[in-house]
């Protein structure tokens, strides 16, 4: 059995400051064996300074060979390879881990075998209060859904057709299924962590961590504020996952969750028996 737990896989782009926080809030993680790959994604090695300085030898940091010129999907795949943990968390460079937060998803995995993912809760921060409470008031509704969605199924459906209740940080998943999950999808150009996990929710089930797992930092300073303001983006992306789903598991399923998920308030809804064929 592997000595690891999770292996926490970091890439990094110009934010020297925030990777060492990052950083720092995986290694303090309690209760679990940790390893922190970093990949560092400029042609420069921005980062090789900061990193190394921290002395750890359960970090460890690599540059890019090739940049991946903004898609992140393709430096998580690469650190995936790497990764020795029984669990993955991908953890973004501008983000951080709440305390006990590892222990907490390891804790709910170990117990639930049939299920190859875990979610938890996001507790945005900002210096930016207009933002800090717009994503405030959208994280404590993720966080109310995603603890009393009754089953993995109604998740998908709810992450298809209502809104996605998790962010990349905030998940965990088995080491064994990423590559039959095939992965972070570089071709869509945002939210390819929202169909990673949907697949892997839909395709091998997830548990729901009702605890704080990841302090997620809003406004100016974050990829996805940038990225939230470009609606042909997220339109397309949306379509590719949308695309994706039907290809993989028929047009009857799809429109039946989009029927169900249209047709009733979610409270009514999700009291019906959804099930949905899990991969074998």
């Amino acid at each position: 059995m592997s000595q690891i737990d999770v292996s926490v896989v970091m890439p990094t782009h110009r934010r020297e400051k925030e990777v060492v926080e990052a950083i720092r809030s995986a290694l303090r993680q309690e209760g679990v064996r940790v390893e922190v790959i970093v990949l560092d994604d400029t042609a420069e090695g921005t980062a090789r300074e900061a990193v190394e300085a921290l002395g750890d030898a359960r970090v460890r940091y690599l540059k890019q060979e090739v940049p991946s010129r903004g898609k992140p999907a393709l430096v998580r795949n690469h650190g995936a390879t790497l990764a020795q943990g029984r669990y993955l968390h991908f953890l973004d460079d501008d983000d951080m881990l709440a305390d006990g937060a590892l222990h907490a998803m390891v804790g709910a995995l170990d117990a639930r075998p049939d299920a190859g993912v875990a979610v938890g809760w996001v507790v945005p921060f900002s210096e930016d209060a207009d933002w800090l409470q717009d994503k405030r008031t959208y994280f404590e509704w993720a966080a109310k859904v995603g603890a009393s969605t009754p089953n993995s199924a109604w998740t998908v459906a709810h992450i298809l057709f209502r809104g996605t209740l998790m962010v990349n940080s905030a998940c965990m998943v088995r080491r064994e299924h990423f590559a039959k999950l095939g992965g972070f999808d570089p071709n869509i150009p945002v939210y390819e962590d929202v169909d990673f996990y949907l697949r892997g929710i839909r395709h091998h089930g997830h548990v729901y961590v009702n605890r704080p797992i990841l302090h997620y930092r809003v406004g100016k300073p974050s990829l996805m504020h940038n990225l939230g303001k470009d609606g042909t983006l997220v339109m397309e992306s949306n379509a590719i996952i949308h695309s994706k789903y039907r290809r993989a598991h028929g047009e009857l399923e799809y429109r039946a969750l989009q029927l169900v998920l249209r047709a009733l308030p979610f409270d009514v809804a999700r009291r019906l028996p959804l099930r949905l064929p899990r991969a074998s």
